[in-house]
């Protein structure tokens, strides 16, 4: 499996690990290790999780959580007026939350690659509206944060 594939993976896991804290209230140590003890890489009721760069989950669940102040206020601001990151649903949330991470503190990963798994995320869940507006969010938040990188051609 290569780095991308599982980083891909990584990225998927983080977004279920955000949710599940979201949801049930669970802490980072807690939601991090049930997702490396019994999801990654696991198959749980016929379904196959692959294997992640357990580092790279960490660091995306950590960071969500470290930086949610920083994140909600910009997720917020991309957001449409009157229509608020608590009023998003809460899968939506995580992978608004976990991209726009990504975008203000993975510089190593290009803001376009962000971006792009990021829709492929919400693909996995969504079928409507929600990958474009994950798509939008993430891409006024990205021409913000990393300007030269998203304005430049290629």
């Amino acid at each position: 499996m290569s780095k991308g594939e599982r980083r891909s993976a990584a990225r998927l896991a983080a977004v279920q690990a955000l949710y599940e804290m979201d949801i049930a209230g669970k802490g980072v140590v807690e939601a991090v290790a049930e997702f490396e003890a019994h999801w990654i890489g696991q198959e749980v009721e016929g379904v196959e999780f692959k294997p992640a760069e357990a580092a790279f989950f960490r660091d995306i669940v950590a960071g969500v959580v470290r930086e949610q102040k920083l994140i909600d206020r910009r997720v917020d601001e991309a957001l449409a007026k009157g229509w608020p990151l608590r009023r998003v649903e809460a899968v939506l949330r995580a992978a608004l939350r976990a991209g726009a991470y990504e975008l203000f503190f993975r510089k190593d990963v290009p803001a376009r690659v962000v971006i792009s798994e990021y829709v492929d995320v919400a693909r996995a869940f969504y079928q409507d509206d929600e990958p474009g507006l994950l798509n939008a969010v993430l891409d006024t938040i990205g021409r913000d944060v990393r300007q030269n990188e998203l304005n430049a051609r290629g």
